[in-house]
């Protein structure tokens, strides 16, 4: 069995002896805490503690995280305070038990709100200290190693996770040995069948291989010495779930998979990096576009090395990776790597690089969690957002952005700022004019075209797919119906008051402050925005506060029979809170009335839709609406057209309504029979008499038989 010594010794070569006295003393201290607690397997509890410290000591961890991994459990299990903790080994151990500490279960409705929240409060320990994710990521390892004590669905749900946060928050950190162990882990406990076959089946298939790796490997070598060139050639394994995965997604048979022979060549330095790949495709003739170079342009992680493919001897694949031995350290260790120079008493860029990025990250988690409604959303975007395909495209000054396979301008105006992203209009590609829902290719010189008022759009979120994008949008979109619907919700308040012949201006100084808490508010924007979605009637707010009104003002009147018939104006252009019916698509100049809509604030329809008869004779739900004289909005109107079916149809319509200074948004045709054809048209007009115009021209058509325009 491991122990405490065991750790000691190995810790001897990186630690001082005092530091290892501390965390022995941490070890003690845990001991004596577990003490008659034992885990599902039988064994004493503080096996696991000493376990997940000598996966830190195997990344060179320093002596407070392995002091954090030994007391982790502490603070939940045994009921010793975090203040007895700092006493004892002060503020910084302290934090970060806290940190990684399972967090307490509250009783949520489910598990999954409640792994959310768990993760959520993690990511703001994570962010007062890096460590704590990394003693995390050890902690779970540990527990995937000994799963076998637990129920079979227990398994598959911690494995799942394990599988989905932690597996993808060790690649994004770059730590590569604990993300590898963990996906392995982790299919064999969901697909245990399917990893044992494929277990299996690689166990055969590197005995028959064998002779073949090792001709090539010495192949290898011998030209590298030939050149005088210092590298070291090594075979690389693939892992379980990369095998399984590449059969699934490529639909490719377990031999097409160990058909490819995979090398790795470490060397000292980054000049001998490109000098061997040189050498290597000399060798073997290199596989047209599978060359890669992560290390002028190196992954999120910090991943670097040089990745081609070759031709080998009959033709066979062979992948080859080429990087330097701090290259490797950081590939296995990522973060981690950052710790592992400081051991050595050296800032290595490298390591020190790694670490500035994932306090980026962090940074990152944080922004997104303030902008995300609540934890599950957060989580989701953590998950989509983790380590995707990457694409690299430049800004005007040339500076590199690093964005996931499929990006949009949007995703890249706000991976530049939030505040870009909010204000775009338009963007340059290569110095060419390209719409804001453009897919992004690697290699592109992006120019992001801002204007001070502008404002996100829902369309956005049916296309961007970073995380950033998605929270801001949406976070930038709630602020703004908020905004607009405390406006609206004034207007709608106002007019009601009206009728009272007073306005919120013209009541007492605090008397509507004084009023909120009678109408279950907390401040006056709660109580406008409520109005403005419909949730509370404006006339029952305003009777409410004249009726309130302090003696000695003169008492309100009974509202006359025109109550309600003071219409509010709209532009169009009010937003978020007012929106214009589908069935019958209002225009300005049509008498339009407006349904107060429970958490959608107006919705404009025409005064003779058939959707309003359940609510005419309801003031309270619908009242008259008037167009602003002022309108630049354009708006949308359906057309039906019945007229005789012939060749270059479409285009003459459309070369029709555009001569008429409108869009075509939508068209389909029905055939009726081989002479009659049904088309269904929707525009972009200005107003009715825009309108009227087109409909104009298209009846001097001579095909046209009748025009209309579709009434729900």
């Amino acid at each position: 069995m491991f122990t405490i010594d065991d750790l000691a010794d190995r810790l001897g070569s990186y630690l001082p002896a005092e530091e290892i006295q501390q965390v022995k003393r941490a070890f003690y201290y845990a001991e004596q805490a577990h003490d008659g607690q034992r885990r599902r397997s039988g064994e004493p509890y503080v096996t696991h503690p000493l376990a997940v410290a000598n996966i830190l000591a195997n990344m060179h961890m320093d002596h407070q995280s392995l002091m954090a991994a030994m007391l982790h459990d502490v603070i939940e299990d045994t009921g010793v305070p975090k203040d007895a903790l700092a006493a004892q080994f002060g503020e910084p151990v302290a934090e970060l038990v806290d940190g990684v500490s399972k967090l307490t279960q509250i009783a949520f409705e489910d598990k999954a709100v409640a792994q959310a929240e768990n993760f959520q409060k993690m990511v703001l320990a994570m962010s007062r200290d890096i460590r704590v994710i990394i003693v995390k990521l050890a902690d779970r390892l540990h527990n995937m190693r000994t799963l076998g004590a637990l129920r079979p669905e227990k398994k598959r749900r911690i494995a799942r996770e394990t599988l989905e946060i932690y597996a993808r928050i060790a690649s994004r950190l770059g730590i590569n040995t604990i993300r590898v162990e963990l996906e392995d882990l982790s299919f064999q406990a969901i697909y245990p069948m399917r990893a044992e076959r494929i277990k299996r089946a690689v166990s055969k298939a590197r005995g028959h291989r064998r002779s073949a790796i090792r001709q090539l490997q010495t192949s290898l070598q011998q030209c590298l010495d030939d050149e005088g060139l210092s590298g070291n050639v090594v075979g690389r394994q693939k892992h379980l779930l990369s095998i399984y995965r590449k059969m699934r997604d490529q639909q490719k048979s377990f031999a097409e998979i160990m058909d490819v022979f995979g090398f790795r060549i470490i060397t000292d330095s980054v000049d001998s990096c490109y000098r061997i790949l040189g050498v290597v495709h000399n060798l073997y003739k290199p596989v047209p576009g599978r060359f890669k170079d992560y290390i002028a342009i190196p992954k999120a992680n910090g991943y670097q090395s040089l990745h081609t493919t070759l031709f080998g001897a009959g033709g066979m694949p062979i992948e080859v990776q080429i990087r330097t031995r701090e290259m490797e350290a950081m590939a296995n260790n990522g973060i981690a790597a950052h710790w592992l120079y400081k051991a050595g008493q050296t800032d290595h860029p490298i390591a020190e690089g790694s670490h500035a990025r994932a306090r980026q990250w962090v940074k990152g988690l944080l922004e997104m969690q303030r902008h995300a409604g609540d934890s599950l959303e957060f989580i989701e975007h953590v998950k989509n957002d983790l380590f995707p395909d990457d694409i690299y495209v430049f800004t005007p000054k040339g500076d590199i952005m690093e964005l996931p396979q499929g990006a949009t301008v949007i995703d890249f105006a706000y991976s530049v700022h939030t505040d870009i992203g909010n204000s775009c209009i338009a963007c340059r590609i290569d110095r060419h004019l390209a719409p804001l829902s453009t897919r992004l290719e690697s290699g592109q010189t992006l120019e992001i075209i801002t204007a001070p008022g502008a404002k996100p759009n829902t369309t956005w979120l049916s296309f961007v797919i970073t995380a950033k994008a998605r929270s801001a949008i949406r976070h930038a979109l709630k602020y703004q119906q908020h905004t607009e619907s405390v406006q609206l919700g004034r207007r709608l308040l106002n007019k009601a008051l009206a009728d009272f012949e007073t306005s919120l201006e013209e009541l007492p100084e605090g008397h509507l402050a004084a009023q909120l808490e009678a109408l279950s508010v907390n401040h006056e924007d709660e109580l406008l925005e409520s109005i403005g979605l419909g949730t509370r009637m404006a006339y029952a707010v305003a009777r409410r506060l004249v009726e309130a009104l302090p003696e000695g003002r003169e008492a309100p009147r009974t509202p006359s029979s025109s109550q309600g018939d003071s219409p509010v104006v709209i532009s169009g252009a009010e937003g978020m809170v007012i929106k214009f019916a589908r069935c019958c698509h209002p225009l300005p100049g049509d008498p339009v009335l407006g349904h107060l809509s429970v958490g959608k604030g107006i919705v404009v329809h025409r005064a003779d839709c058939r959707n309003l008869n359940d609510l005419k004779g309801d003031p309270e739900k619908l009242f008259p609406l008037e167009w602003s004289e002022t309108i630049t909005e354009d708006f949308p109107v359906a057309l039906r057209i019945e007229m005789e079916t012939r060749r270059g149809l479409v285009a003459e319509l459309a070369s029709l309504v555009t001569d008429a200074d409108a869009n075509i948004e939508r068209i389909g045709i029905e055939e009726r029979d081989a002479r009659l054809a049904i088309v269904n048209l929707t525009l972009a007009v200005h107003d009715r008499i825009h309108l009227a115009r087109i409909i104009k021209r298209i009846r001097n058509l001579p095909q046209v038989g009748r025009v209309g325009r579709v009434r729900n």
